[in-house]
């Protein structure tokens, strides 16, 4: 018997992720809407209660779900964990594999590929799409250091937070500032650095080990 815990605060993505557990032959399909209740659902379970893999989103209530991976680990230490993400940009894959999770899928893809990164992790393997696998193999070909001195205090905490996976609302919100405040440092991070879009501020935090 094969069982599963999907982590998502948004009821459809449980009901498409729960059918296609199912088709892959997961029996016992658990569902959090939060890291919190994901973590209390895990204290009460004793093995071979606990799941074999964790489906997680990385934007949940509260805080990323990149920063729950270990705690997951912890609390489930033979799980395999899948991201699965809106956020589709390639720092956030890098991301996922530094925080300790066996695979990235993005939301956008096809139900064959979430079929092909549940069975790859159950052999244990990693899985990225081939897509994500390319591009990160370039941004850390082209990694190198960065003047991370000539930024403010605030412009590194913004900057950390957006390779965390952060979206500008929950930087707003952890930093206490309005969402404006967060724009503009976005905004601001940018021009100083010389970098287009927020991939390239997401590769830029990772290549700097923020």
């Amino acid at each position: 018997m094969k069982s599963a815990l999907v982590v998502d605060d948004h009821p459809i993505t449980h009901l498409g992720a729960n059918r296609l557990l199912r088709d892959l032959g997961y029996d016992r399909i658990g569902q959090a809407m939060s890291g919190q209740d994901a973590l209390a659902q895990l204290d009460a379970e004793r093995a071979p209660d606990l799941p074999d893999l964790i489906v997680l989103d990385i934007t949940l209530p509260g805080e990323s779900g990149l920063d729950l991976v270990n705690a997951l680990h912890i609390a489930a230490p033979d799980a395999r964990i899948l991201i699965f993400s809106m956020n589709d940009q390639t720092g956030f894959a890098a991301r996922a594999l530094q925080a300790g999770a066996q695979g990235f899928l993005s939301k956008n893809a096809p139900p064959d590929d979430f079929r092909t990164a549940v069975r790859t992790l159950e052999g244990g393997e990693f899985y990225l799409s081939p897509r994500h696998a390319m591009a990160l193999a370039t941004l850390r070909a082209g990694a190198s250091a960065n003047p991370l001195g000539a930024l403010s205090d605030r412009e590194r905490q913004v900057l950390a937070l957006i390779g965390r996976g952060f979206s500008l609302q929950a930087i707003a919100d952890d930093l206490d500032v309005s969402y404006k405040t967060a724009a503009n440092t976005s905004s601001a991070l940018k021009k100083k650095l010389g970098v287009d879009g927020i991939n390239g501020l997401i590769k830029f935090a990772l290549d700097s080990g923020l």
